[in-house]
């Protein structure tokens, strides 16, 4: 794996997440991930936008909207996620 296809956590909280389609869902709050085996399992939206909200996705049991980590398709200026897979 190249150097390029690592990130850190923290170059990752505070990312735009959007849809491949460009639809703003909020931004990447926290991470879940496995501590076994280091498993990406969630992102934690912060700032969840109008049409999030209005979306019947998982929450923790703070309420907080969570975003599966295998929906991510991209990684770059914005966490790109494919909406078909969360909903």
């Amino acid at each position: 794996m190249a150097d390029d296809d690592k990130k850190f956590g923290h170059e990752i909280v505070g990312k735009t997440v959007v849809s491949k389609t460009g639809k703003r869902f909020g931004e990447v709050g926290d991470i879940i991930f496995e501590t076994k085996s280091g498993e990406l399992i969630h992102m934690v939206l912060s700032n969840p936008t109008q049409y999030t909200a209005k979306l019947e996705l998982e929450k923790d049991k703070e309420g907080n909207i969570l975003i599966p980590f295998s929906a991510v398709i991209a990684v770059g200026d914005f966490m790109v996620i494919a909406e078909e897979d969360i909903v």
